[in-house]
């Protein structure tokens, strides 16, 4: 009877305990997770410890941490760990403290940090850095667009003065988001001049990853208000030093490509997109979505017709879906269902910014269509064909003899115009193995495998270990 009595009292006081613990939880579940804050804090002193000794892979670590902390953040988190990192009465935890909405629980969180965790010994530069980009994040997560382009400006002054090559990394991340920030306020074009100066600071330094960076941010800059000229004027020109981050070289290839599109260089825009498809990331699948779309495009724009694999591809067939329809109406060469596609999915296309080169595609559609008649019919006439690819004209036939002796003279088809009978005469069909076709596929297919072979093997090259210049010097 007594061991009874004894464990409904053990019990009783344990679920007193447990209800609480519930009630003071409830209270800081709004103010303040002491995991996520305790999770920065380590962050913080990988960022200490990697600028006092010169290590750049950790603040590469310390940025993929900060990025699984990204859904957690809260404004009392923030707060709180300013105050540890940045000391409350320094000029930088004031200026960042005021872009941060207070709440009544700051003062719970104060109670628990202890003297000297909020003093900070010695601030580092690349913690500084790292407070102003943890709070532009969170601006931008929250959709306070206004407020993210007055942290980042203010911000991006003290920037201007640093230099080293662990700050490097977290400079270059926070360049991307100071242009996120702009392009989400739709202000993208007041920053591009300082851009530029960023860039040729970060050229006089050699900062090669904020090259990177900012090379790519100021083509976007650009081609975000169709200035292709412009971009490609500084493309042509900027420094191209070996790559450091794939994710910028995939975006640079990707810009590369659409400037080339515009610019009517159809096989190298091709090599670009493809090139960015396959060393773009896995999990980055909006931007895999994006190199398809483009690559779909300059495919039809060469006349070719993208393999089926192309649109079938895993998390990928809705949005590919409106290119499948085109190249499916190309692929036959009917204007009319040309016609239907474009208006069914002009939003899509106007979305993807690529309504003008599909306009380009319509004269693709017709020679395609001539291509598909000639190999059918070795005599039709020219009335005969301007109802088969559905010309929209007042002189249908006229236009069509037009369209035929164009295609003739190019080479698209191989046929003769009979003007007296108004007759298409189609030549007999040559093997085509028997012409230089196979050989410049085949060599265009070996060139690409060996650029890529190139460059895989110069991106699995080790830097050269500083122990064995050591030795060499002695």
């Amino acid at each position: 009877m007594v061991v009874v009595l004894i464990s409904q009292v053990f019990f009783k006081t344990n679920r007193e305990i447990k209800i609480g613990e519930q009630s003071a939880d409830s209270v800081y579940d709004c103010s303040v997770d002491p995991s996520v804050l305790q999770d920065l804090k380590e962050i913080a002193s990988l960022i200490e410890s990697g600028a006092y000794t010169s290590e750049v892979r950790r603040i590469y670590r310390a940025m993929r941490l900060t990025m699984k902390l990204r859904s957690k953040l809260k404004a009392s988190i923030l707060s709180a760990f300013l105050k540890y990192a940045l000391g409350p009465g320094s000029k930088v935890h004031a200026q960042l403290s005021s872009h941060i909405p207070q709440d009544r629980h700051d003062n719970q969180v104060d109670v628990e940090m202890s003297e000297t965790e909020s003093q900070s010994k010695r601030l580092v530069p690349e913690l500084e850095i790292y407070c102003y980009l943890l709070v532009l994040i969170f601006l931008i997560d929250q959709k306070k667009y206004n407020e993210a382009k007055a942290c980042s400006s203010e911000s991006i002054v003290r920037l201007k003065i640093m230099n080293s090559r662990t700050s490097d990394v977290l400079a270059s991340k926070f360049y991307f988001y100071y242009s996120l920030s702009y392009e989400l306020a739709g202000d993208l074009a007041e920053i591009r001049g300082n851009l530029l100066v960023l860039y040729r600071s970060a050229t006089v330094r050699h900062n090669k990853l904020s090259q990177e960076t900012l090379v790519n941010l100021l083509l976007r800059n650009y081609l975000h208000y169709n200035l292709y000229d412009q971009a490609e004027n500084f493309r042509s020109k900027a420094h191209q030093a070996e790559a450091l981050s794939n994710q910028q070289f995939c975006r640079y290839l990707f810009y590369q490509g659409k400037i080339k599109t515009i610019q009517l260089e159809y096989t190298d825009a091709k090599d670009s997109f493809l090139q960015a498809a396959k060393k773009g990331p896995i999990t980055a699948v909006g931007f895999q979505i994006l190199c398809n779309k483009w690559a779909v495009i300059v495919h039809l724009l060469l006349g070719e017709i993208p393999e089926r694999t192309v649109f079938t591809q895993k998390r990928m067939e809705k949005a590919l879906r409106p290119y499948f329809e085109l190249t499916n109406a190309i692929r036959v060469g009917d204007l009319e269902l040309f016609r239907t596609v474009a208006e069914k999915f002009s939003s899509t296309f106007s979305q993807d910014r690529t309504s003008n080169l599909i306009i380009r595609l319509r004269h693709n559609v017709i020679r395609i269509g001539l291509r598909n008649i000639s190999a059918s019919y070795s005599r039709i006439s020219l009335a005969d064909i301007a109802k088969k690819i559905n010309l929209d004209s007042e002189n249908p036939v006229d236009d069509a003899e037009n369209i035929v002796a164009k295609a003739i003279r190019d080479g698209a088809i191989d046929a003769t115009l009979d003007h007296a009978n108004g007759w298409l005469v189609s030549k007999a069909t040559v093997d085509v193995y028997s012409t230089n076709e196979p050989q410049i596929a085949f060599d265009s297919r070996v060139a690409f495998c060996l650029n890529m072979h190139n460059e895989v093997v110069r991106a699995l090259r080790f830097p050269q270990n500083l122990r064995n210049k050591e030795n060499v010097a002695r």
